[in-house]
């Protein structure tokens, strides 16, 4: 039987991809330098592949971001040197972030509001560049109605676009022999008049006399059968996470002239496949399609490069997961019918115990435990004379920038050669200092900068019983940068407080309020790899349950504000919005079962370049006092999406974009904030970074943030004092 991979991780072994990158930011490295590290990086990803399966795509190598390349192919951005196009992912013409689909991977979303579809052409035959570089596989691109359906400014004139996009991808397609189309944007919830257009676009290009291998993931295609009308060489499709794809086939057959890719093993988890079950599910495709192709299901860059390069978990649970060259390797054996050698001896949530007072707790829930005792307008009048703060109060989102000292620190703790008392009194200087700049600068709540944190999410679970870490588990987030993500398998516990004594050092220093500083269950969930053997509602409110633990021992310290950051809170919910219920119903209740305290305690809630304009209702249900947002490379466009409803809470306005070292200028910001006043009153408003600031380096953070207090300072003199209603 044939196989086909693809997605891996573009990472390299020890993160190569991000160093030299980021050298030739640095003016180490010279363009010429920087591609031909890229060719190398690809040779390496073929080299994974043709240890394990006889086809994949060349030329998913990308500079930064496969979207933005894509944009760049098709004429609506030009570029004449990596200076020119790396401006667009950090520089002054940075593009919006935004998460790509339901995962932790983000992307910079074109935008065509100034194009036309006359104005696009054929700029950079990307797939042809690498078909005559590399002398295998199928050339690889992003096709044309994921491109549009992610970006901004196509409503309009959807249909234009999608017709000119059909024409210049007939070119792309004419080129080369055959060709790798990934078009994920297929599982969603589509219009009629979406699908007409998918129709006439592939009818269009298949006409090419090129294979056309178009493949789908993270869900179920609704319309499988209308693919099925266009003659596709390869059609794949997600049967881990689409379990409709399968009904449709059993129920209607796949054309026997067409190639099924079926992906059988997860390209989103780190369990090792269970073997019964992916035979019997490819025995049930092969009674259905005569050309069948075993795969993964969806692109293997959310997992880990190899499980391999890890060498401090517990043999059991080392044995019974799989990275991303595990997966190949199962891929392999799986069409060899040796699916016996892929088995392993763990299974999720095996290596513990259960908990049975963790369990109880969340059986004990009753409604009463979901929703904070004081409604919000109460609590903002309480928490206005507690905290006394001024309009226009300004603050960060949390992290201050983590230096090559900091994390020589950290990395000569986890090894041992930095005693453990010398580490935390080398953390309380640093708190010290910031404590300090912050007071200097201006900030009217301050924050303890999150030194002692290696990622908001790993430095948690590192502290509660149920997880696990790992030393070399990155996994792309975006561009250059990657987390790892632990590795949930038991019931959660906290063990002891996990941040206090950070925290109450802090307010010890000063008397402005100290922001505490928590993740939230929901994010700690989506940027996990998570156990499968229980319901995963109940695994988010064993974590709340911690951090509302964490929120009482706060509150008896006398910490008055407290933030619990939910940046994935969007990106978990489903594809389908029929689907969306069940989902947003657990998750609010997890956040809220968190936030459960006192009036006087405001509750803030952190997210990020996600698309809330369909989920404010939602929004609004969570029991937060203050949400921070994004605000700066959108121009504030988000506000426009609390237009149309009475949102009555406050708003921390993102009106730095850290992800790109430029300083902002006073003015941009002031514009942001200006745009927001004409949807919200004064004393809705905050002024913040749209993130953490750990990546920055000093002296930008310490202008932007000048330039940030000033702007608080002024548009709080040109405003009436008001208190809330």
């Amino acid at each position: 039987m044939q196989t086909y991979a693809y997605g891996f991780p573009r990472l390299g072994k020890k993160r190569e991809y991000k160093r030299v990158i980021e050298a030739f930011w640095r003016n180490e490295l010279t363009e010429q330098e920087l591609l031909a590290s890229f060719d190398l990086f690809q040779r390496h990803m073929i080299e994974s592949y043709e240890s394990c399966v006889s086809t994949f795509p060349v030329g998913e190598i990308t500079y930064y971001d496969s979207m933005l390349d894509t944009a760049i192919m098709v004429g609506l951005y030009k570029f004449s040197g990596l200076d020119d196009y790396y401006d667009m992912c950090r520089g002054k013409g940075a593009l919006e972030l935004r998460k790509w689909f339901n995962t932790n991977y983000h992307y910079l979303v074109p935008d065509f509001s100034t194009a036309r579809p006359a104005s696009l052409g054929l700029h950079w035959n990307k797939p042809l560049d690498y078909f005559l570089r590399i002398d295998r596989g199928i050339p690889y691109t992003i096709g044309p109605f994921t491109l549009l359906k992610l970006s901004k400014g196509t409503s309009g004139n959807f249909a234009e676009f999608m017709e000119a996009l059909a024409e210049i991808y007939f070119q792309i397609a004419s080129s080369v022999p055959s060709l790798h189309i990934d078009e994920p944007a297929l599982v969603l919830q589509l219009t009629p008049g979406e699908r007409n257009s998918i129709k006439r676009t592939y009818q269009r290009i298949t006409q090419s006399g090129s294979e056309v291998n178009l493949f789908t993931y993270y869900d179920s295609v609704d319309n499988l059968e209308e693919l099925y009308e266009i003659p596709f060489f390869s059609l794949g499709v997600d049967f881990v996470h689409g379990t409709g794809n399968l009904e449709t086939i059993l129920r209607s057959g796949f054309p026997g002239a067409m190639r099924l890719i079926a992906g059988v093993v997860d390209g989103r988890n780190i369990w090792k496949t269970d073997i019964q079950k992916a035979t019997r599910l490819i025995e049930a495709l092969r009674q259905k399609a005569d050309k069948l192709v075993l795969s993964n299901a969806g692109p293997l860059f959310h997992l880990p490069v190899s499980v391999s390069y890890e060498y401090g978990l517990a043999p059991e649970l080392k044995e019974g997961i799989a990275f991303a060259e595990e997966r190949l390797t199962e891929v392999r054996l799986l069409a060899q019918s040796r699916a016996e050698q892929t088995s392993g001896s763990a299974k999720s949530g095996s290596l513990l115990p259960g908990n049975t007072v963790v369990q109880k707790r969340v059986a004990d829930l009753k409604e009463g435990d979901f929703v904070r005792d004081v409604p919000y307008k109460v609590r903002s009048r309480i928490q206005h004379q507690t905290l006394g703060l001024p309009l226009f109060p300004s603050t960060t989102i949390g992290s201050f920038p983590q230096t090559k000292e900091i994390r020589a620190k950290r990395a000569a703790f986890r090894n041992g050669s930095l005693h453990k008392e010398q580490y935390k009194h080398f953390i309380k200087e640093k708190i010290e200092e910031v404590v300090r700049f912050q007071e200097d600068t201006g900030l009217d709540v301050l924050v303890h900068g999150e030194f002692e944190r290696s990622d908001m999410v790993e430095f948690f679970a590192e502290k509660m019983e149920g997880f696990t870490c790992t030393r070399e588990g990155w996994v792309l987030s975006y561009g250059t940068r990657a987390y790892r993500p632990p590795i949930l398998f038991g019931d959660v516990s906290r063990r002891d407080p996990m941040t206090l004594e950070e925290i109450c050092y802090a307010q010890s220093l000063t008397r402005k309020p100290i922001k505490g500083m928590l993740t939230g269950p929901v994010t700690i969930l989506a940027w996990s790899f998570v156990r499968e053997d229980i319901a995963i509602e109940k695994t988010a409110y064993q974590i709340a349950l911690c951090l509302n633990d964490e929120i009482q021992d706060y509150q008896n310290a006398g910490i008055r504000i407290i933030q619990v950051d939910e940046p994935a809170f969007r990106e978990g919910a489903p594809l389908k919005k029929r689907d969306w219920d069940f989902y947003y119903s657990w998750a609010t209740k997890a956040f809220n079962l968190a936030v459960k305290s006192d009036p006087q305690t405001q509750i803030h809630t952190h997210m990020c370049y996600s698309d809330f304009g369909d989920i404010i209702q939602q929004i609004s249900a969570l029991d937060f006092d203050v949400i921070s947002v994004e605000a700066s490379r959108s121009g504030g466009e988000i506000i426009d999406q609390f237009r149309e409803m009475n949102f009555g809470k406050q708003i921390g306005l993102g009106v730095w974009d850290i992800h790109s070292p430029v300083v902002p200028k006073a003015e941009q910001m002031q514009k942001v904030v200006r745009k927001a006043l004409e949807v919200l009153n004064p004393d809705q408003l905050w002024v913040n970074p749209d993130c953490g600031l750990k990546t920055r380096g000093w002296e930008e953070t310490k202008a932007a943030l000048r330039n940030m207090v000033t702007i608080s300072r002024i548009m709080r003199s040109s405003s009436r004092n008001t208190t809330p209603d």
